[in-house]
């Protein structure tokens, strides 16, 4: 395990899982710096933060992909609200080993999916780890010419046509079933427009993509697709609304 991925499974089980404030004197930088709309800026407000989670509050995680300085935590939050929460969270780890900065999405979890896959499910272990940079770079072509450029021609020479795996609540399996649900979307004014790709976080067959666009309103989308044999088979996503004011200056991304 990688010194980052040690270091954010721990301080976020202490953080999060025993929601002790003190752990942010251990683990997070005098510096931190915050870009998720639920925080404001800073070690103090992270302190209140967890100080304040209620008695039924747990999370539940599902995966874990690090890659140098940054770590992706995929999972679902329970109790920061009524319905439970599927989130994106990204952690920078500094030199020090302390947590210095934090971006998330997050969207309720939906219990009848188009697939019948969860938002979460599916494998959770990184595979094929010499694939890291062939596996980026195929998800990164396929966002500059597809996502951004919907040249949907294209599509096949990215996503398998004999396996895509499908965990977005509205979308079936296979190809035909993001095809439907894209229609079905655009026809309420939701058209998945990809404008900026601002992270590529891969390791092994994971590839978690944060990027920024609009459907139907301005998002962040982040997207986790896992690749095989040099074809996308699988995806999950958090497709969030940005909001109109923020608790820091720091922007969503």
């Amino acid at each position: 395990m990688s010194n980052a991925k040690n270091t954010v499974l721990t301080a976020a089980d202490e953080l999060f899982g025993k929601k002790d404030p003190s752990a942010v004197d251990r683990w997070v930088a005098a510096d931190y710096r915050q870009h998720s709309a639920l925080a404001a800026d800073g070690p103090e407000a992270l302190r209140e933060l967890v100080a304040g989670l209620p008695e039924g509050f747990r999370y539940e995680g599902a995966r874990v992909i690090a890659d140098g300085d940054l770590v992706a935590l995929h999972g679902t939050y329970h109790g920061f609200g009524p319905d439970p929460l599927v989130a994106f969270d990204v952690f920078r780890v500094d030199a020090d080993g302390k947590l210095a900065e934090h971006w998330d999405a997050l969207t309720p979890l939906v219990e009848n999916t188009a697939s019948g896959r969860s938002q979460t499910d599916g494998p959770t272990e990184p595979a094929d780890l010499d694939r890291t940079e062939a596996n980026r770079a195929l998800v990164l072509e396929f966002a500059e010419k597809v996502l951004k450029g919907a040249d949907y021609s294209v599509l096949t020479d990215y996503i398998s046509t004999e396996t895509y795996h499908q965990h977005n609540p509205e979308a079936a399996d296979g190809l035909d079933g993001f095809g439907a649900a894209a229609a079905k979307w655009a026809e309420h004014g939701k058209n998945l427009v990809y404008k900026t790709v601002h992270k590529a976080i891969a390791e092994g067959d994971f590839v978690l993509l944060q990027s920024e666009g609009e459907f139907g309103v301005p998002v962040a989308y982040y997207d986790l697709f896992r690749v095989q044999d040099g074809r996308i088979v699988e995806h999950w996503d958090v497709i969030a609304p940005v909001p109109a004011e923020l608790p820091h200056s720091n922007g969503l991304f």
